[in-house]
């Protein structure tokens, strides 16, 4: 498959108001070998109806940054700069209490781990059935049905009777879609689907994905797509922000980005994609690997190490560039 056949849909000239918009976001860990510096001036945006994805290898970022946002970062990590304001409201500064509040009601998130997610001892039903409970103020009989409705809306067949199913009674492309049901239950403003397709074959990734989309072009849901798959960030989203160790380093249309890639990083990153190669003659390693991020004299440009357009400026701050309308990178010398 050729980088062109990959091509999602160009961003609409006059992009919605951000639902979520996001400002040198910075988050560190405390662990007994030092201070991990995860995030550092996390930057970007995500309007009404759009669908933003977020790529990079393991250990980028991506999932950290999901966590983040949502309060669900664990007692070792703490955000220690910048903003993310959804809707209006400030989510860095936000009580647990009132992040607790807006999870599962106006932002929810698609864990990696379908089966790890649910609890394995109530019935999808009843799981989906407390969220409308909680957020929605249903009582228990019409949660009930209602759960009913959104097994039926994300395409399970015989809703009825599988919303009495355990989660081990059923596939793993099933506990994805009960996932997706619950976390759409009360039409969130923002869904972050955290890898959504791992573990699931070709067709059932299709389906996963589809119904993802279905559910978001009828409630105008904005999404963040978390992925290390460049084929399905491509064919998914409007807009792709590539990040590396920590740093969003390009922000583009997916147009823009796949044709036109501008960043060291992402142009290695793209050349390591079997679909965007062609063949597997044509793939290219990374070479290196990410830095360590306890280190206390990381580079500014956390790529430098890795990078064979590296000048003595990329000893500079890192700042954003804009090389087009829409298209933002951070690099001293772009390709």
């Amino acid at each position: 498959m050729s980088v062109a056949t990959m091509l999602a849909p160009a961003v609409a000239a006059n992009a919605p108001p951000p639902v979520l918009e996001v400002t040198d976001f910075s988050v560190e860990f405390r662990t007994r070998s030092g201070v991990v510096r995860a995030l550092d001036r996390v930057a970007f945006s995500v309007g009404r109806g759009e669908t933003v994805a977020l790529v990079g290898e393991s250990g980028s970022g991506k999932s950290v940054t999901a966590y983040a946002l949502l309060g669900l970062l664990d007692a070792a990590g703490r955000i220690t700069g910048g903003s993310a304001v959804l809707e209006g409201m400030e989510l860095t500064t936000a009580s647990p209490a009132a992040l607790s509040a807006i999870r599962g009601k106006r932002a929810a998130m698609i864990f990696q781990n379908p089966r790890a997610a649910l609890n394995p001892i109530r019935s999808v039903g009843k799981q989906i059935g407390d969220v409308l409970r909680r957020h929605a103020g249903l009582g228990a009989r019409a949660a009930a049905a209602g759960a009913v409705e959104m097994l039926r809306a994300v395409g399970i067949p015989d809703p009825q009777r599988r919303a009495s199913a355990y989660p081990f009674e059923l596939s793993g492309g099933m506990c994805q879609r009960v996932m997706i049901a619950i976390a759409v239950a009360t039409r969130p403003a923002l869904l972050i689907a955290d890898e959504p397709t791992t573990g699931l074959d070709v067709t059932t990734q299709a389906v996963v994905m589809d119904i993802m989309q279905k559910l978001a072009a009828e409630t105008g849901m904005a999404t963040i797509l978390i992925t290390h798959d460049l084929a399905l960030a491509a064919e998914r989203s409007g807009r792709i922000a590539v990040m590396h160790a920590g740093h969003i380093v390009e922000d583009a249309p997916t147009r823009t980005l796949l044709l036109n890639p501008r960043h060291p990083y992402t142009r290695r990153l793209l050349a390591a994609t079997s679909t965007a190669a062609g063949n597997l003659s044509d793939l290219r390693s990374i070479p290196g690997s990410l830095p360590d991020l306890r280190r206390d004299d990381l580079p500014p440009c956390r790529f430098a190490a890795r990078c064979d357009r590296r000048l003595p400026a990329c000893d500079q701050p890192m700042v954003w560039h804009d090389l087009e309308p829409h298209h933002r990178i951070a690099c001293w010398n772009p390709a």
